[in-house]
Formats: structure tokens, sequence, C-alpha cells
């Protein structure tokens, strides 16, 4: 039975990797549909949508079906545990790219704003987030999850400039509300996107070291 159990955690480490990578994908198409001004590849994100949701679906049903069959124990059971809480986390994920999609297109269909918002730098943020979490998942790298962390405050901060610049340049262009509003908006998908990173690396820790870190805790 260890053998067929060690197949089917390998065979589950490779769906959600492929899950994660997908995830990845639209988060950057969403940036860029936003920076060039690309409606067809921001409705390309939306409609490929679907395809993540489906893997989450694969992934979950794959974890229950190891957990009762196979009824793991031990680092073994923490790994379905996390994979079933990161499997979640990365499709939310994917809702973000696609939130970030809907406002691009709502930006882009109509007068571009004179106000200049730097998305690229907390995206940038953001992505090495992501990577660094997936990385740790795959390396099993609890060090480096750790790391993801303490990143989020800086995310944070980005935002909360932002906030501080729409609310500013609403005083100076309250013509332009609407797409301001857009603006902060996606400043706030950016946001939660970082805050999943941080969920994911947090999961990653519990499964490597079976130790809970959420919300400042250590167990």
């Amino acid at each position: 039975m260890a053998v067929h159990l060690l197949r089917e955690i390998d065979k589950l480490k490779k769906q959600i990797i492929l899950l994660s990578g997908s995830v990845e994908k639209n988060v950057e198409n969403a940036v860029r549909s936003l920076e060039q001004n690309d409606i067809p590849l921001a409705q390309q994100v939306i409609d490929s949508d679907y395809r993540i949701d489906q893997q989450e679906i694969d992934v979950e049903e794959e974890c229950l079906k190891i957990l009762a069959l196979h009824q793991p124990v031990a680092i073994d059971l923490r790994f379905i545990v996390a994979v079933l809480k990161i499997n979640s986390d990365l499709e939310r994920i994917g809702d973000e790219a696609v939130n970030i999609c809907e406002r691009s297109i709502r930006i882009n269909s109509q007068p571009r704003s004179d106000v200049i918002f730097d998305f690229r730098a907390i995206f940038e943020k953001v992505q090495r987030m992501l990577n660094k979490s997936l990385d740790a998942l795959v390396n099993m790298d609890a060090q480096t999850a750790r790391e993801v962390m303490t990143a989020d405050d800086e995310i944070d901060e980005m935002v909360h400039g932002n906030f501080q610049q729409v609310k500013n340049e609403l005083r100076q262009h309250p013509e332009q509300v609407d797409a301001l509003i857009e603006y902060l908006r996606i400043c706030r998908h950016l946001e939660r996107i970082a805050d999943h990173a941080t969920n994911i690396a947090e999961d990653i820790i519990y499964m490597i070291e079976g130790k809970i870190v959420r919300h400042g805790y250590e167990k």
C-alpha cells in the first residue's frame, strides 16, 4: 500500500504544480492586459478561467480519493490537508486575475486617465511572492515559505501608498472618479493575491513542520 500511496502523492504533486502554472500565467496576462490596453488578452484570461476551476476540482477529488483509499498519517496526511487548502487559494488567485481583467476591460473601454499608477512594481513583488511560495511547495522548503510571509507587509505598504494617491487625484480630478476607483480596486485585487500567496506559504510550513503559523501564531 505504501508504494501505491507514494505514487498517488506524486501524481497529486504534479497536479497542484500544473494548476499553479495556469494560475501564474493568468495573473501575468491580467496585468499585461491592463498595461498594454489589450482587451482581447483580458478576455482570454476570463474565458480560460473554467480550466482553472476544473483543475481545482480534479485536485480536490484526488485528495479525497487518497484519504478514502489509503488513510494516510503523519507527514503524508499533512501534505494532503495542505494541498486541499493550497488548491483553494490557487483557485481564488485565478478569480482575482479574472477580476483584474474585468476592470481592465472597463478602463480600456473608456478614455484613458491622465493619472499614472505603478502597477508593475506591486505586481512584480506579488509575482515573486507567488513564485517563491510555489517553489517552497515543490522543494519542501520552509525557509523560503517564511520569506514569503515577511514580504506581505511590503505589499500592504505599497497598496496603502496607491490608496493615498487615489484620494489626492480624486480631489484634483473628480471627473475621473470612475477610472480612479477601478485603479484602486485593481490594487486591492493584487493585495488579495499576495494574501493568498501568504496563505500558501503558511500551509507549506504546516505541511513540513507540523506547525500552525497563521495570524502570527506558531504552535
